[in-house]
């Protein structure tokens, strides 16, 4: 049956036999999709891993706009180097840690939440210092290599104050334990780091673009041409189908994704079965509330032109 399929790769045929279900199933479920930007993004943070101690440690900020796929990133990148156990020595090696920045950007605060990141439950009634001290001690009991902060600009969320002291920890934390901490976060993110001008001399930026209609956003309509479990080969490699796709998600990687995942659904349950241009024109797509925006404001457009 999958000889039927030969426009997709050959990883992917045997998805386009499963039924209908089965293969809306598979287009929700999240999976990684090598990307330009996502693949130098995760070279860049393969460096920081080897990087040899020194006195000032290089560190890293990644960010773009909401839904360029940071978390992703950064998600492979735990994932590539998984927490293990040492048989041998009798140790946890945690090699990345991955910490979410808390609601209220506060000292104790973020300790809890680094804490929690490494699997420690258990500090109730703790002071900040001992606190402190046994994050400091844990990263380098599990050998840390890379700490990583996502959601960097909610410490904007705080007070002057509370945003110089979160900065001074994480200053303090580099220097302390001699490893690279990359920051993940929006536009904000890098201007929050901008206040400490000491800090900021220490991270380098990686910017994530949003995608435009060139070669490389022919590459990925390629992609999904090649691995959309569709039954027939879908026209993808046409301009008028990546200005459409542009148009809609304001070049967003994430809104990319959801687009494509809806058109695709939307082929299966109509027995289309491929997607074209004329796929994004279907009034019943459950699109991003961006995408909405911008059919709502061209068929007003269209309204007042026609008046």
């Amino acid at each position: 049956m999958t000889d039927l399929y030969d426009h997709l790769f050959p990883a992917y045929r045997e998805q386009a036999g499963l039924s209908d279900d089965e293969r809306i199933d598979w287009l929700r479920r999240d999976r990684w999709l090598s990307l330009p930007q996502s693949e130098a993004a995760l070279g860049r943070l393969e460096d920081l891993l080897t990087y040899p101690p020194r006195g000032r440690m290089p560190c890293l900020l990644l960010f773009g706009s909401t839904g360029m796929g940071k978390s992703e990133i950064l998600n492979r990148f735990a994932e590539l180097h998984a927490t293990r156990y040492d048989k041998g020595a009798g140790l946890t090696i945690m090699p990345v840690v991955m910490v979410q920045m808390p609601p209220q950007p506060t000292e104790d605060e973020f300790y809890t939440e680094l804490m929690l990141a490494m699997n420690y439950s258990e500090f109730d009634h703790i002071s900040l210092r001992s606190l402190r001290s046994l994050a400091r001690r844990t990263l380098g009991e599990f050998g840390t290599k890379v700490l990583v902060l996502d959601e960097i600009d909610k410490m904007l969320a705080g007070s002057p104050r509370q945003q110089r002291i979160f900065l001074n920890t994480v200053r303090f934390l580099t220097n302390d334990l001699r490893i690279p901490i990359v920051c993940a976060g929006t536009e904000d993110a890098r201007i929050a780091i901008l206040t400490d001008p000491n800090l900021a001399d220490r991270f380098a930026a990686f910017e994530l673009s949003p995608w435009r209609s060139d070669h490389a956003l022919r590459q990925l309509m390629a992609s999904f041409a090649g691995l959309l479990p569709l039954r027939r080969p879908s026209l993808l490699d046409e301009p008028e189908v990546r200005q459409r796709v542009i148009a809609l998600s304001e070049g967003v990687t994430g809104r990319i994704f959801r687009l494509m995942e809806a058109v695709a659904i939307a082929a299966i349950r109509s027995g289309r079965e491929m997607i074209d241009a004329d796929s994004f024109d279907d009034e019943q797509l459950l699109l991003p509330l961006v995408s909405m925006q911008v059919i709502a404001s061209a068929k007003r457009a269209l309204r007042r032109r026609a008046a």
